[in-house]
């Protein structure tokens, strides 16, 4: 079997030597060549035609960005980020998801070597992903103009159809940019909906606040105890705790908890689609997009047997089919739709169910 031939570009020697001797332990992939930084790099991309880049994000001559921007819109590779657990290196690392990169690995500020060796199978991990992820290539400056001089779809108000029902949604590899075209379509008065992203510590928050400049509806991380609203969603902690749903009287409020990882996450899919099923069955509705591996799978088969409606995202708009994939096997998927369709479909089956409010104590 061929290997996985991977190029490391980073302007730190300690770093550069430590993902090559990462990569090169393992039996199906391979360094065929580091770069200190991004015009070295161009060149030996050229040469090599590697099948994934690992990408530093701050470097000399060239930052990480404006060469992913580059590299993505002349020689589009599969690209994982390696970013720093910083609120900067967050905001960044979320521009390079928009720009296409496939996933991002977090180096911790303090201590990298040791960082990284602890992190080894987390980054051979997501380099195998990104070899068989579908990239998604960003939309080019004359589409995005015709979409900015295209008129908005009218949103009718969708009222009391938002109250009782909440929109559950998970997502993993290239679930960031995925999550935020269903959310961008709402209008600001739909259900509350609660999301599992897979993310690591340190980088929810920004996502949230860039989705809350982004949507109409409210965007924000979700806060243990806290009230659970029409017109918001919540993100589950990166790599902290897991997001769950309970009932408090006439209300629903989120959980936070610092329990085991499930299906090697928290927060996890599962966790978050279980609680759909016990908690908010028929009033529930399920979303799984983009994701490598089954996380969520068998929660939200049970969500469809507590009386919930899902949607999954199809193989063709993801970037890695692998949850959807489990979840359609599990039986767990009413529809099965291109990313794109996702929102809209979401907002017809509301307005269809309208006054079938299920409520329950």
């Amino acid at each position: 079997m061929a290997k996985t031939r991977v190029v490391v570009v980073d302007d730190s020697a300690l770093v550069r030597s430590l993902l090559s001797a990462i990569i090169d332990r393992q039996p199906d992939m391979e360094c065929v060549g580091t770069a200190a930084d991004p015009l070295v790099a161009r060149e030996m991309i050229r040469s090599l035609n590697p099948d994934v880049i690992t990408l530093d994000v701050e470097m000399p001559r060239m930052d990480g960005i404006d060469f992913l921007a580059k590299l993505m819109r002349l020689r589009p590779t599969p690209v994982v980020m390696v970013s720093t657990l910083t609120e900067r290196g967050a905001d960044v690392t979320l521009r390079a998801l928009e720009l296409g990169a496939v996933d991002f690995v977090a180096k911790p500020k303090v201590g990298v070597a040791d960082g990284l060796r602890l992190l080894a199978d987390d980054i051979t991990d997501k380099v195998r992903v990104a070899a068989q992820a579908t990239l998604r290539r960003p939309p080019s400056a004359a589409t995005k103009a015709a979409e900015a001089a295209r008129p908005a779809a009218p949103m009718s108000a969708l009222g009391r159809l938002s109250t009782e029902k909440i929109v559950f949604i998970g997502a993993s590899t290239g679930g960031t940019e995925a999550t935020k075209e269903v959310l961008t379509q709402l209008p600001p008065d739909c259900p509350a909906i609660v999301i599992t992203q897979h993310m690591p510590a340190g980088f929810t928050r920004s996502y949230a606040a860039r989705l809350d400049g982004l949507c109409r509806i409210r965007v924000a991380e979700a806060r243990d105890g806290e009230r659970i609203l029409p017109g918001h969603a919540y993100i589950a902690p990166g790599g902290v705790q897991h997001l769950s749903v309970e009932r408090s009287g006439a209300n629903y409020i989120a959980r936070l908890t610092e329990s085991e990882p499930v299906n090697r996450h928290r927060p996890s899919v599962e966790v978050l689609f279980g609680s759909a099923a016990r908690v908010v069955g028929p009033n529930a509705l399920g979303i799984m997009l983009t994701g490598m591996g089954a996380d969520g799978a068998r929660a939200m088969k049970d969500m469809r047997d507590a009386g919930s409606y899902n949607l999954v995202q199809d193989e063709a708009s993801c970037v890695v089919f692998g949850m959807p994939r489990e979840a359609i096997v599990a039986g767990a998927a009413h529809e099965v739709l291109p990313l794109s369709q996702i929102a809209t479909r979401l907002i017809e089956r509301l307005r269809s169910t309208a006054g079938m409010s299920h409520n329950r104590v």
